[in-house]
């Protein structure tokens, strides 16, 4: 009645999916997810009705963490952890593009550039500076697909996760130890995890697959 609009924090893909197909069946309501690039899978949904929401809502701000990342490679987990160890939570953050030596780029709630930009000074061991960027300065590569299939003892996410990104069982480990696994987009924290159809991994900086069938083909 107040043409008001209403703006979710930050949401994984499974609700944002289930959250749309709820919104679809309202009358007089749209929505838009928005994640600040066109493949980013941390969104925000805007609700409100169609005379409030003419132009898409300015939700999402984009960051740029840089540094010398050389010497000190950083994975996902780290710059996660580095941005929650300010005080900020998990949910007013959204996808988070790894730049190699350079750093990393981050999408956020508009309302913590101002307080990220001033405070952020490490990641790691590793002194930043974080700078506010347009979001069509984001770097990010368009998805490419593949299907395989794969013989292995167990569906446990260890060993499937392994063939399909084509390293060791023992990286992989490490990895779910440092929070760059994810299954269905929720941390991992078991090797010995087992996968359904339907499941999709998700590891930091080398994409996803997703199990098709009881065959075991991805």
């Amino acid at each position: 009645q107040r043409r008001d609009v209403f703006h979710t924090s930050f949401l994984t893909p499974p609700i944002i999916a289930e959250a749309m197909l709820a919104i679809e069946k309202l009358a007089d309501i749209k929505a838009v997810a928005q994640g600040g690039y066109p493949q980013a899978e941390r969104c925000r949904i805007s609700a409100g009705h169609p005379d409030s929401m003419r132009s898409d809502p300015d939700v999402v701000a984009a960051l740029s963490i840089s540094g010398n990342f050389r010497l000190e490679p950083c994975s996902h987990g780290d710059f996660l952890g580095a941005i929650l160890g300010a005080g900020i939570t998990r949910e007013k953050v959204g996808d988070i593009l790894l730049q190699g030596e350079r750093g990393a780029q981050v999408l956020v709630d508009p309302e913590l550039v101002d307080y990220l930009t001033s405070t952020l000074e490490k990641v790691g061991k590793v002194g930043v500076s974080c700078t506010q960027i347009p979001l069509l300065a984001i770097e990010y590569e368009p998805p490419r697909t593949k299907s395989f299939k794969t013989v292995e003892s167990s569906l446990r996410v260890d060993a499937v996760a392994s063939a399909g990104f084509k390293i060791s069982r023992t990286k992989l480990g490490s990895m779910i130890s440092s929070g760059d696994v994810r299954v269905n987009w929720s941390l991992v924290s078991k090797s010995g995890a087992t996968l359904k159809a339907g499941d999709v991994v998700s590891v930091s900086g080398m994409g996803r697959l997703k199990r098709h069938s009881t065959s075991a083909g991805f």
